[in-house]
């Protein structure tokens, strides 16, 4: 490979692997090693198929490719490494030109564009959200503070089963008002104050507050890469994010179970920005938990406001977290399947704000 072909092969943004006669992996470009978290060093010569994992039959179709020295195109499929969700993606396979029986695969994860237009509803979103959290604190609560009041003067002369009325108004008329103060909350969040922050420090304490409290019932593990780089954000805000996370995770538990905060790098994501340069965001924090997973019809759309999955579940928390995010320049996703849900965030390097 000429020096040429060496600096195309690196800059190459997608995922590239060269594969042996025997479907060894024998090169790999630096995006394919952050997209498989594992270094070439590590998993040159091995198995591809034990490396990356398919959701559709390609043995037969792949035989034909190699055989007839054609390339192969499949679209709109799930490929997971073990250690990350699945991203749906498009394949490319090709013979490799003068190299028999040798093929190269690039890897198009299609997840980006969905994780674009989602943190764009996001803001969309909160924008409703905002405007409606106006109205509703002028025009709502007010009038509920009235309607308390009276049912509780009314309690005071009745007994049974009608003083069992007036306190069902009391009590919901209550309810009402916290679901308002939740919807506030998107009005009131101050502007993040972006500093270098340790990932792993936020997550410590994010963790430490659940196994005492909410997700004491739960196994919380970490599963952290240790050379992480600081990342920019506002730490207590993030910390509110996990936190929302974390608690979501404990609550979709049958029962006993375990969450996995899992930390990696992953320098080939980009994503594009409706102003300014193109937006790197290689910092990864997932929150990972063995529960039912999200009901599939709302699964595509659990970053929406009063969208939830729970009973007497006000739909806030993850439309709030994906704000939070939007406002930080990084992003919220989500994958689900019963068994494993991964909610993913992924921010800026502080370096990068700081050349």
């Amino acid at each position: 490979m000429t020096e040429l072909d060496s600096a195309i092969w690196v800059s190459l943004p997608t995922p590239a692997l060269i594969l042996d006669a025997q479907d060894r992996i024998t090169r790999l470009n630096p995006a394919a090693e952050g997209f498989l978290m594992s270094s070439a060093k590590a998993v040159i010569g091995q198995p591809v198929w034990d490396r990356i994992n398919v959701d559709a039959s390609l043995d037969e179709a792949f035989l034909r490719a190699r055989t007839h020295g054609a390339p192969l195109f499949v679209n709109d499929v799930d490929v997971g490494t073990g250690l990350r969700a699945p991203l749906q993606c498009n394949l490319q396979i090709a013979p490799l030109s003068g190299q028999p029986g040798h093929m190269i695969l690039q890897i198009s994860p299609r997840e980006l564009a969905g994780r674009i237009s989602q943190s764009q509803s996001v803001r969309s979103a909160a924008r409703s959200a905002i405007g409606m959290a106006e109205m509703l604190a002028h025009e709502i609560k007010n009038p509920l503070a009235g309607i308390t009041g009276a049912a509780q003067l009314l309690s005071m002369s009745l007994e049974g089963e009608d003083r069992e009325l007036t306190d069902l108004i009391v009590d919901e008329s209550r309810r009402i008002v916290a679901l308002l103060d939740q919807v506030e909350q998107f009005g009131n969040i101050n502007a993040p104050v972006l500093r270098p922050v340790n990932l792993h420090d936020v997550l410590d304490r994010a963790r430490r507050s659940a196994i005492v409290g909410f997700a004491a019932h739960m196994e919380v593990i970490e599963d952290y890469d240790p050379s992480l780089p600081l990342a920019l954000g506002d730490a207590d805000q993030l910390l509110q994010v996990v936190l929302n996370l974390l608690k979501n995770a404990s609550e979709a538990a049958e029962g006993s179970g375990q969450i996995r905060l899992h930390t990696y790098y992953e320098q080939s994501l980009r994503v594009k920005r409706e102003e300014g340069p193109d937006q790197s965001l290689p910092l990864h924090i997932e929150v990972i938990d063995d529960g039912p997973g999200l009901p599939p019809e709302i699964a595509g759309q659990v970053f929406e406001p009063f969208v939830s999955g729970r009973e007497n579940g006000t739909g806030l928390g993850l439309a709030l977290a994906a704000k939070v995010l939007s406002d930080h320049g990084g992003w919220l996703s989500a994958s689900s399947a019963p068994g494993r849900t991964v909610f993913r965030l992924s921010l800026p390097r502080a370096i990068e704000e700081e050349n």
